[in-house]
């Protein structure tokens, strides 16, 4: 008889709450994705505002669904062998997050003047970051169910960071190779390399999964 490597057996209610504390991802992700589209087409509207104040509440929500998950790790010695990796887990998570975040608010502050001709290619490379993030929470989510499965999560979240570093890269030397000051030049550059960070913290995340799901496996 194959072993059972489902996590939550008897733990329903942190089974709970850790697919709450994904679902936070994958719509901060959705809702980060727009935000940025709006951005481009309108700048700091209310609609993108709007969409500001929805990542930052999924973000505190984040983060008091980790703090709880913690203390029922804790406090009632719920899966004793896999502890430190879940919370290892959770934490990174809670940083792709706060990355979300923290872009959309530097473009709110900053209001960064973005060419027409570089829409398109800061559009692209936000559409491949969520790519990441997406495929990342797919895996973390089959941690804890079917351990088996992520690392073919984990293969298409190196391969959307790959794409979102060739993105990142490309954009950065039509941004340089165009006739502005370099004062605006660095500037954009600034917020693609802030974009792209998020799918460097995903694969980085992935990677740390990786040897999480190879422990509950072997």
């Amino acid at each position: 008889m194959a072993p059972n490597l489902q996590l939550f057996s008897r733990t329903k209610q942190l089974e709970k709450q850790i697919d709450n504390f994904f679902d936070k991802l994958s719509e901060s992700a959705v809702v980060y994705r727009l935000a940025v589209r709006v951005y481009l087409k309108e700048g700091v509207s209310e609609e993108f505002e709007e969409r500001l104040v929805r990542v930052n509440k999924l973000e505190t929500e984040a983060d008091h669904l980790r703090r709880d998950i913690e203390t029922q790790l804790y406090s009632n010695t719920l899966i004793p062998d896999s502890r430190g990796d879940v919370l290892g887990l959770i934490e990174t998570v809670d940083q792709v997050m706060t990355l979300f975040e923290g872009s959309l608010w530097a473009f709110s502050i900053e209001k960064p003047d973005i060419p027409d001709a570089f829409r398109p290619g800061f559009k692209k490379l936000a559409n491949m970051v969520v790519k990441a993030v997406d495929e990342l929470g797919l895996g973390c989510r089959a941690f804890f169910r079917s351990p088996h499965d992520v690392p073919a999560y984990n293969h298409k979240v190196q391969l959307y960071e790959k794409e979102a570093d060739i993105l990142s890269t490309a954009l950065k030397r039509e941004i340089f190779d165009c006739d502005i000051d370099l004062s605006r030049k660095l500037h954009l550059r600034e917020f693609v390399e802030s974009i792209d960070s998020i799918a460097d913290m995903a694969e980085d995340v992935a990677d740390r999964l990786a040897i999480y799901s190879i422990k509950r496996t072997v």
